[in-house]
């Protein structure tokens, strides 16, 4: 979710948080299980776009959702057909673009505070088990956070690479982004430690 919440009165800004955390998570596991061939992803693609048009996302807004994540999804699609065969590697790349454009949609058209709620409040049974809705919800925060760290990490690497004229490989860019992905995290688990955030 690499925008921040688009104020709006859409149809899609109205909707309650927790029903479209559901609706996306249905959407997302619909669209894993109904490709079967390359051109599925056609229509789901044309489903995300309508979604988009729905909410009155500016075009610039949606591109930013999917323009971070494309180097790795083209990463991921060579290394797919290299391993498996074209067509495995446009249905699974493709079903990846679709996951983060709907989810970036969410993101768009939801406050952060909503979506924090609405987990709370689902995750309120799990008291029950020893489980803290409120670590739910903290986990939620960091993992929004992290998405865009991530992309920020890889295009850094990326720009890094070619102002010393170097070439690019699957292997050039993913280790140093998950290096400095783990540096972070490290760094982040230091600060909660320092808050008094324990395991």
């Amino acid at each position: 979710m690499f925008a921040t919440y688009q104020p709006g009165h859409s149809l899609l800004h109205r909707l309650p948080a927790g029903l479209k955390i559901l609706l996306v998570c249905a959407l997302i596991l619909a669209v894993s299980l109904s490709v079967r061939d390359a051109w599925h992803v056609l229509p789901a693609l044309a489903l995300a776009t309508a979604l988009y048009a729905i909410g009155r996302i500016r075009p610039r807004a949606a591109w930013d959702q999917v323009r971070p994540v494309l180097p790795m999804l083209l990463a991921i699609l060579v290394l797919q057909w290299i391993v498996a065969d074209l067509d495995t590697a446009l249905r699974v790349s493709g079903a990846l673009l679709v996951a983060v454009a709907v989810a970036g949609l969410v993101a768009l058209t939801t406050r952060v505070s909503d979506m924090l709620d609405a987990v709370t409040r689902a995750a309120q049974p799990l008291r029950r088990v020893g489980v803290s809705p409120d670590r739910v919800a903290l986990v939620l925060v960091l993992t929004i956070r992290a998405i865009p760290l991530l992309a920020r990490q890889l295009r850094q690497v990326t720009e890094a690479r070619k102002a010393r004229g170097l070439g690019m490989s699957i292997r050039a860019l993913v280790v140093p982004t998950v290096l400095g992905a783990l540096t972070t995290a490290d760094q982040l688990g230091d600060a909660l430690a320092a808050r008094g955030v324990d395991d």
